[in-house]
């Protein structure tokens, strides 16, 4: 398979960027990450749409949607036959090389696509509460930044403790979001999610379950998930995906969970880039 890497098609295993990048040397970028079946690429639009707000988050040198784009369907035309089934394709773009320090360099950026194969997830998932907070004050809050060591310490946390993700609170007590995954909860047969103000990430998929399952953005307690009647995730590669354990606590798979899975599956076959 190829990557794309600032305007070149390489061979994965030849593929790679500046040492000097900020993107590697102090994760000064901006990422995204859809699936892609049978080929194509879902909810494109909107993923590049969020690229370039987390890239003006950040500061960062403007970026064409179209460049992009471009480098996204030529990457897919390079690998047309070697595509699996269910892939991921991630787009990440960074300040470009630069000291060894914090400070920018002058350029120019760097943009690159890749994609490799994905597994599809188990119909149900486990979570636990991290113990450490979002700063929901953070320049950072709501960007896709590729600066994620927080991320990475809260999910190998724990997966050693035997579950798939780490839920987040932020630093007023108020639940957030996961360290890949946004949540929602079910409460007095109302469904919840949090506010973008709780420093979440505006997730694609939460976006289109707030717009396909009459879902509300509130804020919640961290304490909610000891007595929420459902919960379920939301990602671009896990959809959206119940919980049947929080910790020692154990859940069902409710009512609502089941119709917002289904609605998603449906509405999202019927239009590749909602």
């Amino acid at each position: 398979m190829r990557a794309w890497v600032n305007g070149e098609l390489i061979a994965n295993e030849r593929a790679s960027v500046s040492v000097f990048d900020h993107g590697f040397t102090v994760g000064d970028g901006v990422f995204e990450t859809l699936i892609v079946k049978a080929g194509q690429p879902f909810a494109l639009t909107r993923h590049l749409a969020r690229l370039i707000r987390s890239a003006t988050g950040m500061g960062l040198a403007p970026i064409e949607t179209a460049e992009v784009a471009e480098a996204v369907a030529r990457t897919l035309s390079a690998n047309e036959t070697l595509i699996p089934e269910l892939a991921r394709l991630r787009i990440t773009y960074s300040s470009g090389s630069g000291q060894a320090g914090s400070e920018r360099g002058e350029g120019p950026n760097t943009l690159t696509v890749t994609l490799q194969p994905a597994a599809s997830w188990p119909d149900t998932t486990t979570a636990i509460r991290s113990p450490w907070p979002r700063n929901e004050r953070s320049p950072l809050a709501g960007v896709k930044s590729t600066s994620y060591a927080e991320n990475a310490i809260s999910l190998a946390w724990a997966r050693k403790c035997g579950f798939s993700e780490a839920l987040l609170a932020n630093l007023a007590g108020q639940l957030c979001e996961g360290t890949g995954t946004n949540v929602f909860v079910v409460m007095d047969g109302q469904l919840v999610t949090p506010p973008l103000a709780s420093g979440c990430l505006a997730g694609v998929t939460r976006e289109l379950v707030l717009e396909w399952c009459g879902a509300q953005e509130r804020e919640l307690p961290g304490e909610v998930l000891d007595t929420a009647d459902e919960i379920f995730l939301t990602s671009s590669t896990r959809d959206v995906h119940p919980i049947v354990a929080i910790g020692d606590r154990e859940l069902a798979v409710g009512p609502q969970t089941k119709v917002a899975r289904e609605t998603f599956i449906r509405f999202a076959g019927y239009n590749v880039d909602p």
